[in-house]
């Protein structure tokens, strides 16, 4: 493993601790779906993720992701 892959892994284990506290610090609140946009942003995002190889299709990917995640809180702040 070189150094970048050790990085990695090491901000996957950390965000993993994260999400899990995270987890049991909202059991009792209520919870809200991810709309459809927002639901299809974060599939970008992953994806831009696992095909980070391709720099070209990664960052595209996530670019798409990304875009599709602030037209999701546009229409949300303009509906409230």
């Amino acid at each position: 493993m070189n150094t970048s892959q050790i990085y990695i892994a090491i901000s996957i284990v950390v965000l993993a601790i994260i999400a899990i506290f995270l987890v049991f610090l909202n059991k009792n609140k209520k919870k809200k779906k991810l709309s459809k946009l927002a639901g299809l942003s974060f599939a970008f995002i992953l994806a831009g993720i696992l095909f980070g190889d391709d720099r070209l299709i990664g960052y595209g990917l996530m670019g798409v992701g990304v875009i599709l995640a602030i037209v999701d809180i546009v229409i949300k702040l303009k509906s409230k």
